[in-house]
């Protein structure tokens, strides 16, 4: 990850205002301690803080057409750029360094405005043209890297890549919507990802499980474009361990193989949680070589405030889950790994909360998945962004990538649907398309093993210990108060509570909490979604223990005192298996 910060049109251009912001931007240094960089151009400033991934050594940014009047900012990864610079128009530009990100000047050369779509990658960046002094501010389709706009009171227009770079400058602020453009020429936002999935219309498409390996597969290589060393995030999951055995297929005809021939995989629990168990079975069924990483209830607790600071919420579920993997980030970085792989997105995309299994029909399943992706920018990419970059790690999630969201979202959601008597559990349809009995990718119990929320598979204590600490430091009269103490987004438990009470300390301004979302949840699920079923009105906890009759170890029913789940739903999982083949 690199952190950008865009200031355009400033009244005062004096030192006094380049040296604030170069102040400002070092509020991003954690995402990108390898160099910082700043073009000044009258009233403009184009501030960049880098993390060397592609051509470490001359990538600096900001990044320059050939005469330096085009001028760009960019975080993010384009995974296509080689094929770009080989298109027609493009072969006769010079290019100044080995960056994936210089093709963006280009571009817009060439192509204006309309260039977006080209590009396939992860990204937001900020362009400015020198020559007439328009610019343009981008984010990627679902909003995996961050982005904010803010408005000062001098008419100048920012954009950050955290909320901490501007919150305090600017008079009002917001996130950056995913898939949009901002165009000074044009005026204000516009969308510019526009795919057949976002009118939420129940798509028909028959599943094909071929088409859906391939494409998966094409996500996960084009994610191995490195310079530095890298791993796979492993929880032992469907979708990590589906990542890791993926990239670990084609990591010799990779450029990332210079690293070594083992790929590095890494997980992180309370000792004897149930992603630390099958994150090593999955490693030792692949051969990766493995970091087994532990923290304790009260680690987590201690780094709670930093958590809040680094990823900008006070929702409960992003808490709870960037507070682990923010401290597995610290550890990776120690080791050198400053890109991993991460499986966020699949959930989304196939339905695979456990609160799915109450969907109606597919035309409601369908609706509540275009719901989640569209959502995700506001938590799990959030989280997974903002957690492994507060140490200088950029994370990279295959299941987002725009080709493999086409094919998956336009299947008939009927497959997506879960049902028991067909031997269908949650995300059956991703599960399917990598049963390959020829030549395996998973062992069995593991490709069909349930969902558990990357926060309850760090260890169920772990979220209990966090609320036995709310209620420590959250009075009852706190809570009956809440009401005036925080109007907006009123937390409804003790929990809920604390994080914002610390969250409101960083960023006391009502526009920042409004970057929060807020609504009923179980599970996961959205506002809507609670509807399916009546018994979760009076059970709204985002911990996936919460879907009532459906999790195998909903809350003290049938936990196992070490966290594994219990033989029971083991044996279900081998006879589901066995139903399909």
């Amino acid at each position: 990850m690199c952190g950008i910060l865009a200031v355009l049109g400033c009244v005062d251009n004096s030192q006094a205002t380049r040296s604030r912001i170069i102040k400002l931007s070092r509020r991003l240094r954690h995402r990108g301690p390898d160099w910082s960089g700043l073009h000044c151009y009258e009233d403009c400033y184009l501030a960049h803080e880098r993390l060397a991934i592609i051509d470490p050594i001359s990538g600096d940014q900001p990044l320059y057409s050939e005469d330096k009047t085009v001028v760009v900012t960019v975080n993010g990864e384009i995974y296509n750029h080689k094929a770009l610079r080989e298109t027609e128009n493009l072969k006769s530009h010079k290019y100044h360094t080995g960056s994936d990100c210089e093709v963006l000047a280009h571009l817009y050369e060439e192509h204006g405005e309309e260039f977006i779509n080209m590009l396939d990658g992860m990204f937001a960046f900020v362009l400015l043209d020198t020559k007439d002094k328009s610019y343009i501010a981008v984010r990627d389709p679902i909003g995996v890297i961050p982005l904010y706009i803010g408005w000062g009171v001098d008419g100048s227009v920012w954009f950050a890549s955290e909320m901490k770079a501007l919150s305090d400058d600017c008079e009002q602020f917001m996130a950056f919507p995913p898939g949009h453009i901002y165009s000074s020429k044009q005026g204000g936002l516009r969308r510019w990802y526009n795919p057949p999935w976002f009118s939420e219309l129940v798509p028909s498409t028959p599943y094909d499980p071929l088409v859906l390996r391939d494409t998966f597969e094409k996500a996960v290589i084009k994610r191995l474009m490195t310079d530095v060393p890298f791993g796979v995030l492993l929880s032992g999951g469907l979708d990590s361990s589906l990542v890791a055995s993926v990239a670990i297929r084609h990591l010799e005809k990779s450029d990332a193989r210079q690293w070594g021939s083992k790929l590095h995989t890494f997980c992180i629990g309370l000792k004897g949680s149930p992603d630390l168990k099958a994150g090593k079975e999955v490693a030792d069924y692949l051969g990766t070589r493995h970091h087994e990483l532990h923290f304790t209830v009260q680690e987590g607790i201690d780094a709670i405030e930093e958590v809040i600071y680094h990823v900008e919420t006070y929702d409960v579920t992003t808490i709870r889950a960037s507070t682990p993997m923010f401290l597995m980030s610290r550890k990776i970085k120690s080791l050198g790994v400053k890109m991993v792989l991460s499986g966020e997105g699949s959930d989304e995309i196939f339905g695979g909360y456990l609160y799915f299994h109450k969907a109606p029909n597919k035309k409601e399943l369908h609706e509540e998945t275009c719901r989640k992706i569209k959502a995700l920018y506001q938590y799990d990419c959030l989280r997974a962004n903002k957690s492994t970059s507060a140490w200088g790690v950029e994370a990279r999630v295959p299941f987002l990538d725009k080709e493999f969201l086409d094919v998956a979202m336009g299947i008939d959601p009927e497959w997506k649907m879960i049902r028991p008597d067909l031997g269908r559990i949650e995300k059956w349809v991703l599960r399917n398309a990598f049963d390959d009995e020829k030549n395996p990718y998973l062992p069995k119990h593991i490709l069909y093993r349930q969902k558990e929320q990357f926060s309850d598979g760090v260890g169920y204590s772990w979220i209990d210990g966090l609320k036995d600490h709310a209620n420590k430091h959250v009075s009852d009269a706190m809570l009956t108060n809440a009401n005036f103490v925080f109007p907006d987004n009123t937390p409804l438990t003790k929990e809920a509570y604390y994080y914002r009470a610390i969250f409101e300390k960083f960023f006391p301004k009502s526009a920042a909490r409004a970057t929060v979302p807020g609504g009923p949840s179980v599970a996961c699920s959205t506002a809507k979604a609670v509807e399916w079923d009546a018994a979760w009105k009076g059970n709204l906890d985002p911990s996936g223990r919460a879907a009532l009759g459906v999790h195998v170890a909903a809350y003290e029913e049938g936990k196992a005192e070490d966290g594994t789940r219990p033989e029971k739903f083991q044996k279900l999982a081998e006879k589901t298996a066995e139903a399909i083949v």
